[in-house]
C-alpha cells in the first residue's frame, strides 16, 4: 500500500462523515444515510489499514493512534506523516526485478 490509498481513503472519510452529518441535520434522507454510512465505514478501515501499513512500529505509535479518530483521522495521520518522515516504511525492492 502507498501514500496514495491514504490521501485518498482520508479524503473520502472526512468527506462522507461531513455529508452524513449534514444529511442528519437537514433533510435525513435515508437513501444518504444508505450510501454515506457504509462508504464512510470502508473508508474509516482503509485509513487504519495503510497507516499500520504504511508506518514503522514503533516511530509511529501516535500516528498509528490518530488512525483511530472517526471523520478525521486519516487527516491527522497525514499531517503527522508530513511532520515525521522519518516514521514512513521503505518500500521494500522487488526480489525479482
Amino acid at each position: 500500500m502507498n501514500i496514495k490509498v491514504l490521501r485518498v481513503a482520508a479524503a473520502v472519510e472526512a468527506a462522507s462523515i461531513l455529508i452524513l452529518f449534514v444529511n442528519l441535520f437537514t433533510i435525513h434522507a435515508k437513501a444518504i444515510t444508505s450510501l454515506g454510512g457504509p462508504t464512510h465505514g470502508t473508508a474509516y478501515l482503509i485509513t487504519i489499514v495503510a497507516t499500520f501499513s504504511l508506518t514503522v512500529a514503533g516511530a509511529a505509535g501516535a500516528a498509528r493512534g490518530l488512525a483511530f479518530v472517526p471523520g478525521v483521522g486519516g487527516m491527522l495521520v497525514l499531517n503527522w506523516l508530513r511532520r515525521h518522515p522519518e516514521a514512513v516504511k521503505v518500500p521494500a525492492k522487488d526480489p525479482v526485478g
